[in-house]
């Protein structure tokens, strides 16, 4: 990934203040999304440094990892694994719990989600205080996968997100200070 890309990619953001909540600026990644070529950019900064390492499936946490998680899959050739809120997936799950600033809350796979030998990527569109990420690493684990890395497309590098990711390559394409 080049400087370039990531002054582009901050310039596309949208500042949202106030958004859930009063004090919280709220960076919207939409406008990215908006931009084909800017998009598929992201993209593939997002898998280069993943691509010589074996990796089989991307596994996109809800929601907007959906979006960059599948393009990421597609972009690599390999498949991809949906880790979403309780109660959303139809079929047998295997869910790990984490806490949040106030309260818990959880992510869950299908249970047959990485067969044996399975190589899984994390993509999410932001590292924040490392919660969510972490739990989706657990949840590979448990599903019986091995963990490759994350890969994330905006870090909030004054929160403590990155201190809570081990064991495997963390990336950030734009880190927000």
């Amino acid at each position: 990934m080049t400087a370039d890309l990531s002054v582009r990619v901050k310039k596309a953001l949208r500042a949202v203040p106030d958004y859930p909540k009063p004090g919280i600026i709220f960076q919207d990644i939409t406008p990215v999304m908006a931009d084909g070529g800017l998009f598929g950019e992201v993209i593939a900064a997002m898998v280069d440094p993943f691509k010589e390492r074996g990796v089989t499936h991307i596994l996109g946490i809800e929601a907007r990892g959906f979006i960059f998680g599948a393009a990421a899959a597609q972009a690599l050739g390999v498949g991809f694994i949906p880790a979403r809120k309780p109660g959303k997936l139809p079929w047998d799950r295997l869910q790990e719990s984490y806490a949040l600033e106030y309260g818990n809350d959880a992510l869950e796979a299908h249970s047959d989600a990485c067969p044996s030998g399975t190589r899984v990527l994390i993509v999410d569109d932001v590292l924040a205080t490392g919660g969510t990420a972490q739990a989706a690493g657990n949840l590979i684990s448990k599903l019986g996968g091995e963990l490759v890395g994350w890969s994330f497309v905006i870090e909030l590098g004054f929160l403590p997100g990155r201190s809570r990711l081990s064991g495997a390559t963390a990336q950030s394409l734009v880190v927000l200070n």
